[in-house]
């Protein structure tokens, strides 16, 4: 967390509009834990947790233009982070259906052996989509989702910054879904995004 006397959260948002990453990354490192750890009491879980704030600093990025520097930034964060833990809530209901659907159907259709070959089918366009990433990106997406290495690992290893590290992360998950979300191979895509889910 920055420093009291060196933190200028108004010249900060001002960079930050203007499309300055490590403007962005301060501004993630000051609010991410303690945002988190909101998060952490609403929903009760970390992967949850972890996937929302995610997509909350996200929201932020693409959204930067619109920011009010004059305007209360940790406020603005509350309010886009409870809207998307309501979006969740819903979200997680709907899916939830649809899972059990999902999971009935395959059961149904499925044997082990088509199961096992459209579990590697789904590991195809997984590293198909990995592929698709800048380099730095896969790197840290590999590091910390393939992995299984912290953040600060990650870091260490490529020799960035923590936020810089999820900064890759954040559009690295935005990339691969979409990438798979537009595959015509339409069960081994929807398999390889419940794996994404899991990892």
């Amino acid at each position: 967390m920055s420093p009291a006397e060196n933190w200028n959260e108004p010249e900060l948002l001002i960079r930050l509009k203007a499309g300055e990453e490590p403007a962005f990354g301060e501004l993630y490192v000051h609010y991410s834990e303690m945002i988190y750890a909101r998060l952490l009491r609403l929903l009760k879980d970390t992967d949850m947790a972890d996937e929302v704030i995610q997509e909350l600093f996200l929201k932020i990025w693409e959204k930067r233009e619109l920011i009010n520097p004059s305007n209360s930034f940790k406020s603005y964060l509350y309010t886009i982070a409870e809207n998307l833990v309501y979006d969740h809530f819903r979200k997680v209901a709907r899916d939830r259906k649809l899972q059990e659907s999902f999971r009935l159907m395959t059961t149904e259709i499925y044997s082990h052996t088509e199961e096992d070959l459209l579990n590697k089918e789904s590991k195809v366009i997984l590293d198909k989509a990995i592929a698709t990433l800048a380099p730095q990106r896969r790197a840290a997406f590999v590091l910390c989702k393939i992995e299984g290495k912290s953040y600060e690992e990650a870091a260490k290893i490529m020799g960035i910054s923590i936020s810089t590290v999820s900064n890759h992360l954040v559009k690295a998950n935005v990339t691969i879904r979409t990438y798979l979300s537009n595959s015509e191979e339409f069960l081994p895509a929807l398999f390889a995004i419940a794996l994404i889910g899991a990892i």
